[in-house]
């Protein structure tokens, strides 16, 4: 069964079953993943140069344990912008360590940044700096107290 994906290539039920394996542990053998799957090595080999050629798999990252993302403050931060504020804000935001994820929304904010920083003290430098930027005219922040679900 093949799936359109915004017209890019065709990928299938099996190669969105590696992508899931591939984002629990990218560091497993390829044996094992051909094992997980029910396919040769040699075709799951395939399969990862073919997404990785085709820029669905974009690189490979570090994910950090569960303890240390404990001892990190989270919050979202929601910004609203200036007219055209928008790649010299995201361009400065890029910039601090502790955004960890920015999105575009709509509604009545522009942006969502997700920060994360090793303690309330820094946290609220992190916003009080956001706030200063030039563009910004305005955020709403909410600290992150536990996380229900991650995928």
């Amino acid at each position: 069964m093949q799936d359109q994906n915004d017209g890019m290539t065709d990928i299938s039920t099996k190669d969105r079953e590696l992508i899931a394996v591939l984002s629990e542990n990218a560091r497993l053998p390829t044996a094992t993943i051909a094992k997980r799957l029910g396919l040769s090595r040699t075709t799951v080999q395939a399969r990862i140069e073919r997404l990785e050629r085709s820029g669905i798999i974009a690189g490979y990252g570090v994910r950090l344990s569960e303890e240390y993302e404990r001892g990190l403050v989270r919050a979202h931060v929601l910004i609203t912008l200036a007219a055209k504020a928008l790649p010299k804000v995201t361009q400065a935001l890029a910039g601090m360590e502790e955004v960890r994820m920015l999105h575009s929304v709509s509604g009545s904010f522009d942006l969502i940044a997700l920060l994360a920083a090793p303690s309330i003290g820094a946290l609220d430098l992190v916003i009080d700096a956001i706030g200063a930027l030039d563009g910004v005219e305005k955020t709403l922040s909410s600290i992150i107290l536990s996380t229900r679900i991650a995928r």
